[in-house]
């Protein structure tokens, strides 16, 4: 999780790129507030993105927000969701009730980075021991494909866990809220965005990350963003990552702490 404090008066508005992670944008401003896009409408407070979102947009005037990243894996958990979490955009209230306004509350109540990082992970924490998680396989299947970067084949990862293909197929997608293979493409698209936002030049992302060639890198970006690799290269959201989150967690095992905290930016 990481704090991001806007400091300028004039109006912020910046795209969100695809990430495999479900994002939590808690809104803790005095005034205007964070003002998102859903489903074509303007909505204000806090919000919770699925796993690729397509144009997701976030921003206002005097912006406070505490973003929080989760494993789909937990997030399901956390959040009581699978479906509704894959590829929209819904309301932190929409999801949790009086229970989001709770914890905006006490979040609000101090304004100290460190102390909020604290009450989120205690209000995360007890929301996820309460609360079923997905399928021990299920998690294992979303864990291999992570670590490896997309780069494995979902057949290959159906017959490592004695599944038949169809089974892992229904139970990701109903658990997860996407399938095995958008999964694997999302962690693919990743690593790539990162390569690109960080120079490298498109022809060799494209073999670094596992693309047949250039014009499927691009495809595949374009499908993610509805942007080239040139843009996506560019993106403010990316450019924030190593700022906000400056170590990989790719060598997580699934029996590490889920919670993660940075300082605010």
């Amino acid at each position: 999780m990481a704090g991001f404090r806007q400091r300028v008066a004039a109006r912020v508005d910046i795209a969100m790129v695809a990430h495999p992670s479900v994002t939590v944008l808690v809104d803790l401003s005095e005034k205007d507030g964070l003002v998102y896009n859903a489903h074509g409408r303007c909505e204000h407070g806090s919000v919770v993105v699925g796993l690729a979102p397509g144009d997701f947009r976030a921003g206002g005037r005097g912006v406070e927000c505490l973003q929080i990243r989760l494993s789909p894996v937990v997030a399901v958990a956390v959040f009581g969701a699978s479906t509704e979490l894959g590829g929209t955009a819904v309301s932190l209230e929409d999801l949790w009730g009086r229970d989001a306004g709770r914890a905006e509350d006490r979040l609000r109540a101090t304004a100290s980075w460190d102390e909020r990082f604290t009450i989120a992970v205690d209000v995360l924490r007890r929301r996820l021991d309460a609360r079923p998680s997905v399928d021990p396989e299920v998690a294992f299947a979303w864990w291999r494909m992570y670590t490896s970067r997309g780069r494995v084949r979902v057949d290959g990862l159906a017959d490592e866990m004695g599944w038949s293909r169809k089974r892992l197929w229904s139970r990701f997608r109903s658990q997860i809220g996407i399938t095995p293979k958008r999964a694997t493409q999302l962690v693919r698209f990743d690593h790539a965005a990162h390569l690109l936002a960080a120079g490298n030049a498109a022809a060799r992302v494209a073999a670094t990350s596992g693309y047949v060639d250039q014009s499927h890198l691009h495809r595949e970006v374009k499908a993610f963003t509805g942007a080239t690799p040139t843009v996506v290269a560019a993106a403010p959201w990316l450019a924030i990552d190593d700022v906000a989150w400056p170590t990989s967690v790719a060598d997580l095992t699934p029996s590490s702490c889920p919670f993660r905290q940075v300082r605010a930016k």
